[in-house]
């Protein structure tokens, strides 16, 4: 009966609305179900900032013996010259293991491979925790799952306080006095400066981590007092959310003495010249983090030694961080997971549910290298349409009219309906992992509120009852609809969607997604892309639909909370402007935008609760994003490495990288073993060949 109704379809349009279309919303919208209990979900101490370090000098410092001999050769300066005045120490009181011993390797996996090492122009360093282990930024976030909710806010960093004026549009940085970079030369403003008004400012620019002058406030200015003091102007007063944003990695500086020579403004070189400029062959780049880069082979490896001039330390005065290389294997990011379970890797974050059951089985063995700890379901994904109509990457008239279908909330509604989320879920991993996950803000989070959660719980018949109502039919009897006979000459509807082929649970999720389309008489392309073509596809919006893990913003909120919406021109990776700079935002996209701008601007938290409230309930009645399945992440890590907290989540503020605060990582002196490749050895000159020995 229902194919003789399409097939009737052309007919039924004469007569009006179609039997179908009038049995539409057979299956209300609803609240989504509570997730599955998951009892593998480990738990944070919950601590204050203060508890995990403060800023001060100590009465004597010390170093790994190899390290002290190349002072007493007279090859570095003495460890008080190469400490700040006032170093960042972390406290024992906090670390799980307490103080650490030097010594050791943690050897990574990564799927990514190095473009080079000018973040701040937009090239990627692999990913995989290779920029985190070289880029410091002004505030730091990862730690935050562990911080008393009273007490959350921003923790410092490169900055080491700051201070607001009485009318809130100024904040007053202070930056850590005497840090130096790796290569021995002061970290100062110039270093700030020169990524703000040069990168960030700079509309030929774009930083690796999408830092624009959006992400800091529209009008937001920035100037340096002197060498170690920064002042921010703001439009709005108070606008704490932007300290945040100063972590990782919008905005971590590189080092101006080696970038700035090579940026057009200063030089005669292009900007694609500046961008690639530090191919990844260049070693010893100078940092401001815990490693170094000293080796790279090319798909094999990138190796980091310890950075001498590393501006931390522990509590009984040791220089950190404790571990002297870090390893990068360079293969795949499902390599990653199995290398790491078998122990020949150490680290992982295991991040793809279909390992989850098989890794399980595993590391229960008491004689498994690696042991898993799971955190809470921050993984979550989303099917995201291209809402802009205005132009934005250049869509063709196939292109724009699939812009003109995603900007129709029946045609969103019917792709919800037709989407099965209970079975999209079971077929990435069976067992209490997954949950349905409507979009927007994530169950168990600070802000999420159920009864503002509007839910399209699965039903075909609606789906294709919606998909009439906005106009689509199959014309031709083919199987798939088509679009009116004045758009796009009533082709068949084709829709390109994006995925990370990286990724099998990205491939999988977009797989689910096209075969559901199918009953819906949707025809979905895959456009697999892997790394870095994939991400210049998506900022560059040539995509009609993209299969996404989100972002922070939407587990933290007070992360990166301009992204929650399209509150500028650059910040959405879901609608952004055309190329004559202005949005086309529809009318609930611009009620998100007040919403997050209005939460953005106050800080009473009763307030801020009912806004995220609103929020959440124009995000998933208007389907800015399609939820498909929210899961937790795991730590796998080698049984050998101590000071790993409990709770640490792949993945909330930032990544785990981060979270587990890689610096005060250790291997007890009986566990160590002798993977280091450069032994006894230290970073050379910038664009040396490798590390150096006495």
């Amino acid at each position: 009966m229902r194919k003789h109704l399409f097939a009737l379809g052309g007919a039924s349009l004469l007569l009006g609305v179609s039997l179908l279309a009038a049995q539409a919303q057979t299956v209300a919208p609803t609240t989504p179900p509570d997730p599955p209990k998951f009892d593998a979900q480990g738990t944070p101490n919950f601590v204050g900032i203060s508890d995990i370090y403060e800023y001060k000098a100590l009465p004597e410092y010390h170093e790994p013996d190899f390290v002290k001999a190349f002072e007493d050769a007279g090859k570095l300066p003495p460890l008080k010259d190469r400490l700040p005045k006032e170093p960042l120490v972390f406290k024992a009181s906090n670390m799980p293991d307490g103080i650490g011993v030097y010594g050791d390797v943690m050897r990574h996996v990564i799927g990514g491979r190095p473009e080079g090492w000018n973040y701040m122009a937009g090239q990627s360093q692999g990913w995989g925790g290779i920029d985190i282990g070289t880029m410091e930024c002004l505030t730091r976030t990862g730690p935050l799952f562990e911080i008393k909710a009273e007490e959350l806010a921003p923790m410092p960093n490169l900055a080491k306080s700051w201070e607001w004026s009485e009318d809130g549009h100024k904040l007053t940085m202070h930056l850590v006095e005497g840090a130096k970079w790796s290569d021995g030369v002061p970290f100062t403003s110039a270093d700030v400066m020169f990524f703000w008004q040069d990168n960030v400012l700079d509309p030929n620019v774009s930083p690796l981590n999408g830092a624009s002058p959006e992400t800091f406030g529209v009008g937001t200015t920035l100037e340096a007092l002197d060498d170690y003091t920064i002042v921010w102007t703001f439009k709005d007063a108070f606008p704490r959310q932007y300290i945040y944003q100063m972590a990782y990695g919008t905005f971590c500086p590189g080092p101006a003495h080696i970038f700035k020579p090579l940026h057009p403004k200063y030089s005669s070189n292009t900007y694609d010249q500046y961008k690639n400029a530090i191919k990844p062959e260049y070693m010893n780049i100078p940092v401001m983090g815990a490693w170094v880069p000293v080796e790279y082979r090319p798909d094999d490896i990138v190796v980091m030694r310890r950075n001498p001039y590393y501006w931390k330390v522990d509590d009984a005065g040791n220089q950190l961080p404790y571990l002297n290389e870090v390893h990068y294997r360079l293969s795949t990011w499902a390599d990653r997971d199995v290398q790491a379970v078998a122990g020949t890797g150490d680290f992982s974050n295991l991040e793809q549910a279909e390992s989850y059951v098989e890794a399980l089985k595993r590391s229960a063995d008491p004689s498994a290298p690696a042991r898993l700890q799971f955190g809470a379901r921050t993984i979550g994904y989303t099917l995201y349409p291209n809402l802009s109509g205005n132009g934005w990457g250049e869509p063709d008239a196939r292109g724009q009219a699939i812009r003109e279908l995603n900007r129709n909330a029946d045609f969103r509604k019917a792709i919800s309906y037709a989407l099965d989320r209970q079975r999209l879920g079971e077929a990435l991993v069976k067992g209490p992992f997954t949950a349905i996950y409507p979009g927007g803000l994530y169950a168990g989070t600070t802000y999420y509120d159920k009864a503002s959660t509007v839910y399209y719980p699965y039903s075909l018949d609606d789906a294709k009852a919606l998909l009439e109502k906005a106009g689509l039919k199959d014309t031709d009897g083919n199987g798939i609809v088509n679009f009116p006979a004045g758009t796009a000459g009533g082709a068949d509807v084709e829709i390109t969607l994006l995925a990370n082929a990286d990724y099998q649970t990205d491939k999988n999720l977009a797989e689910g997604v096209i075969a559901m389309m199918e009953p819906l008489g949707i025809r979905v392309i895959a456009n697999f892309l892997t790394g870095n073509q994939r991400d210049a596809t998506e900022q560059s919006g040539k995509f009609d639909w993209r299969v996404a893990r989100n972002g922070a913003e939407l587990i933290a909120v007070v992360q990166n909370t301009v992204a929650l919406a399209p509150t500028g021109p650059q910040i959405s990776n879901s609608h952004r402007a055309g190329t004559d700079g202005t949005m086309d935002l529809l009318p609930f996209e611009q009620e998100m935008v007040d919403t997050v701008n209005a939460f953005i601007a106050t800080d009473d938290a009763a307030k801020r609760t009912e806004l995220m409230k609103t929020y959440q309930k124009l995000y998933t009645e208007n389907l800015f994003g399609i939820g498909l399945t929210q899961y937790p992440g795991a730590l796998i890590i080698n049984k050998r490495f101590a000071n790993i907290p409990a709770g640490a989540p792949i993945f909330m503020f930032n990544w785990a990288e981060d979270n587990i605060i890689r610096e005060r990582v250790f291997v007890p002196a009986d566990k160590q073993q002798g993977y280091e490749l450069h032994p006894d050895t230290l970073p050379g000159e910038p664009g040396s060949a490798g590390p150096v020995k006495l």
